[in-house]
């Protein structure tokens, strides 16, 4: 997999001085030199115009006849990855707009207008092969192969672009430095770095190694370059707001971050959680998804964001990507993520649970030293000893808790995955807090 500093990154000629809109009341953050001021927006849109394709002209006359003699299973999975894709280029063709009004320098705005291109044609390329070679459609109608994909898109993958969708609202609304980093964090760093580009890598690899589909698979390489240089430019403009700009930045990424990643973690998750989805080209889930972890984490370290040292960010940085990635499809299975089902009470999955939780709250929004207790109706009591080191989550009761839940732990899974509200469980007392109730709206922040 190309890393970020095999990129236009690592590879610019000259430096812009970037001159972002400032933010009353900033902070500035360090500045030290990175791969990101060695490449202008200039360049990068020079670039486009050296690596510029026709969507029209791909080659797909042999495509049809290897789609053909294909294993059912192989179509099937090939579909069902594809369309996730296809419908994201689509979507974000539709969204770009509001990001081009938003940047503040004109050269910014000219290289998101040639992402708009690219999307746009990534989509045409998408639209002929669903209509060529897997015979869905209309030639003359989009929307007719876009219909046949968004049959195959999971209940992730529709939270992750409906969110894109309503991010773009607040962008033409809401043009503050604090919304466009938030903007740039879900479309660049998380739809592309994270789900994007690994996703298309990883096509590339198993169609090329199984020597079948060279239209199809002429049209992913050069999407996959595309996408570098669109991830190239989202990892630049996030750096050098970062760079100027400092604390409001790196909150606007870690809130975003914090919003979405459950419904990331549900992206990659096939119906049924049928393996063969994956297994029909010789993939693994684990290993799948490790691309995507891998390529976001590295976007936001060429951003410059001192990822250990973020109070409550949410990524377990310290347990290696694949490992991280599974603890997600683990908690998924178990359903204390994602839409929902039966909530399994299997002691390890709690305690990854419960770490997770400990990591993800922000200790400057409690008191140094507050203690948050859990009582259970159903399983065992676990509490969260906060602290400005990252605190610690421990299985039984501690002796005199600052705050106290009680509870169905079934009822705090579903308050936590965001499919019950608080007000609803407060009100049939299936949530019933003790202690300290001052401290609750911030718990609550500090978790947000």
């Amino acid at each position: 997999m190309a890393s970020l500093t095999d990129s236009p990154l690592a590879a610019g000629s000259g430096s812009d001085a970037a001159s972002p809109r400032p933010a009353v009341g900033a902070r500035r953050g360090p500045r030290s030199r990175t791969a990101t001021e060695d490449v202008s927006y200039t360049d990068l849109y020079a670039r486009w115009e050296r690596g510029n394709w026709c969507a029209t002209e791909i080659d797909f006359s042999r495509d049809p006849d290897d789609w053909r003699a294909l294993g059912e299973e192989q179509r099937r999975a090939a579909l069902w990855l594809w369309s996730a894709i296809f419908s994201a280029e689509d979507a974000v063709t539709d969204n770009i707009t509001p990001y081009i009004d938003a940047m503040p320098r004109e050269e910014q705005k000219y290289f998101l207008a040639t992402h708009q291109v690219d999307e746009a044609r990534h989509t045409v390329m998408f639209h002929r092969f669903y209509h060529e070679v897997a015979g869905c459609g209309h030639a003359d109608a989009i929307a007719s192969t876009l219909a046949a994909a968004d049959a195959y898109l999971n209940w992730g993958y529709r939270k992750v672009f409906t969110r894109l969708d309503a991010m773009a609202d607040e962008l033409r609304r809401d043009r503050s430095l604090e919304k466009l980093a938030e903007a740039v964090t879900l479309y660049f760093v998380i739809g592309e770095a994270g789900l994007g580009q690994p996703s298309q890598l990883a096509v590339v690899d198993y169609l090329t190694e199984a020597d079948v589909l060279p239209g199809i698979r002429t049209g992913f390489e050069r999407i996959s370059n595309d996408e570098h240089r669109h991830i190239a430019f989202g990892v630049k403009f996030l750096a050098d707001l970062y760079s100027e700009h400092g604390q409001p930045v790196q909150d606007a990424i870690v809130r975003v971050l914090r919003e979405v990643l459950a419904w990331v973690a549900m992206v990659p998750i096939p119906p049924n959680w049928d393996m063969s989805y994956y297994e029909a080209w010789g993939l693994s889930i684990d290993q799948f998804g490790e691309r995507g972890v891998t390529s976001m984490e590295r976007a936001m370290r060429a951003i410059g964001l001192p990822l250990e040292e973020i109070p409550g960010f949410p990524l377990a940085i310290d347990v290696p990507p694949r490992e991280r990635f599974m603890q997600g499809v683990e908690l998924a299975r178990a359903n204390m993520i994602g839409p929902g089902g039966p909530i399994s009470h299997d002691p390890e999955l709690i305690a990854t649970l419960f770490d997770l939780t400990r990591r993800r709250i922000d200790p400057r929004r409690l008191p140094a030293g507050t203690t948050i207790q859990w009582d259970f109706d159903d399983v065992d009591p676990w509490h969260i000893e906060v602290d400005s080191g990252g605190g610690a989550a421990v299985h039984g009761r501690v002796r005199r808790p600052d705050l106290t839940f009680r509870c169905g732990f079934d009822d705090w899974v579903d308050l936590t995955a965001e499919r019950v509200t608080p007000g609803r469980l407060l009100r049939g007392r299936r949530l019933r807090p003790r202690g300290k109730l001052w401290l609750l709206p911030s718990f609550a922040r500090a978790v947000a």
